[in-house]
């Protein structure tokens, strides 16, 4: 039985060429196909820097970190979310408080995160405080909001751009904004995971318009190490650790991966939306009518997922056993942080009612470049006969 899964990467012969490259080259690390990688992500995305790294777990430490983050701080993270978001700024010594989401798009929800500011003013606030809003599934956050709020109150704003390269969002004033390019926000983090827009194989990068950040995450990158370029520090071989930071390098073999898939991505997009746009039009007939929502489609969004939402958790997951009996693999994003065991035990139980909304029947089914139309027909078919 031909698999199909929720999502994969897409490897071409000349991305495997790039690779085949480094490898007979004299740099496996540490040489030219990082910065080269750099730069494309910059003209992608259009914010002035990026510093690629390891993974996007690595990214968002760096960005906690080179902002200052340590145990004065705490970060504000809606409660749907891969668990890196929180965990990279207990990795700081720092703290997480979870604020509530739409219950349509899993989106951090404003309103409770003023909410959850208000409360947190009537307690010791922490001297260095940070809102991290997840641009979930392809779709942007509303990053001017929750810049206006964050200003407000002296919080840094740091977008966790994941799952949306290349997705755009409305402004309260009504204009278009890119995600990752930090016209709000003093950074964002990217993940090169193969199931993401980009793949490396892992990897992550960082990306700030702030001169001074990226220098700052440059030397956390590469264990808090820099090289003295003034004239008293003439000596060629001298380098110097001035604080303590990590090896959350990239290979230059993963880097020219990611360079290689940059130059196919725009196509890459376009055939998610294709995609998408075939399940929208489907998943609105019948059986489907009354079974189960389809996401809010709109044109800004570049469709890492494609989450269904079911009546309940119960269909969802019968739903969820039917398909991966036909060989049509589903996965589920996210369950709420808070009701994972660690975060239980460090929390305590809490509901967000729009968190718990939304997991109840969120089912993210297959959606991937390389995805066929006969595959994409057939997952259509065996959803239409689970309702029939």
């Amino acid at each position: 039985m031909d698999i199909i899964p929720y999502s994969r990467q897409e490897v071409s012969d000349e991305d495997i060429a790039a690779v085949s490259n480094v490898l007979r080259s004299d740099f496996l690390t540490q040489g030219p196909q990082v910065e080269n990688f750099e730069h494309a992500l910059c003209n992608l995305i259009g914010a002035e820097h990026a510093i690629a790294c390891s993974s996007g777990t690595a990214a968002l430490h760096l960005a906690y970190s080179g902002l200052g983050a340590g145990k004065d701080s705490l970060a504000i993270v809606p409660a749907i979310t891969f668990s890196a978001t929180a965990n990279a700024m207990l990795y700081t010594g720092g703290e997480v408080v979870f604020c509530d989401v739409d219950p349509v798009t899993g989106i951090i929800c404003t309103e409770s995160l003023s909410k959850v500011i208000k409360m947190l003013q009537g307690n010791d606030l922490k001297k260095l405080n940070f809102i991290t809003p997840v641009s979930l599934s392809g779709s942007s956050a509303p990053l001017d909001e929750c810049a206006r709020i964050g200003e407000t109150h002296g919080y840094h704003l740091i977008e966790d751009a994941s799952h949306s390269i290349l997705s755009s969002g409305n402004g309260e004033n009504g204009q278009l904004f890119n995600s990752a390019s930090c016209e709000y926000t003093d950074a964002a983090c990217l993940s090169f995971h193969p199931v993401k827009h980009l793949c490396c194989g892992e990897g992550g990068a960082v990306m700030t318009n702030s001169a001074d950040l990226a220098d700052r995450i440059k030397s956390l990158r590469s264990h808090g190490i820099i090289r003295p370029n003034s004239p008293e520090h003439s000596t060629p071989w001298l380098y110097e650790q001035v604080e303590l930071g990590w090896n959350y390098r990239l290979t230059d073999m993963q880097a020219a991966l990611g360079t290689s898939q940059i130059s196919r991505i725009q196509l890459q997009v376009e055939r998610r939306k294709l995609i998408a746009t075939k399940y929208d039009e489907e998943l609105r007939k019948a059986p489907f009518l009354g079974n189960l929502s389809p996401p809010l489609f709109d044109e800004g969004h570049s469709w890492h997922l494609y989450v269904v939402h079911l009546a309940d958790s119960r269909t969802r997951d019968e739903l969820h056993k039917h398909l991966r009996s036909k060989g049509i693999l589903t996965q589920v994003h996210y369950v709420p942080l808070y009701k994972h065991p660690y975060f239980e035990r460090k929390m305590g139980q809490m509901k967000l009612p729009g968190a718990e909304q939304y997991y109840k029947g969120c089912l993210s089914i297959p959606l991937f470049p390389g995805m066929t139309g006969s595959q994409q027909e057939r997952v259509i078919e065996e959803m239409a006969k689970f309702f029939n």
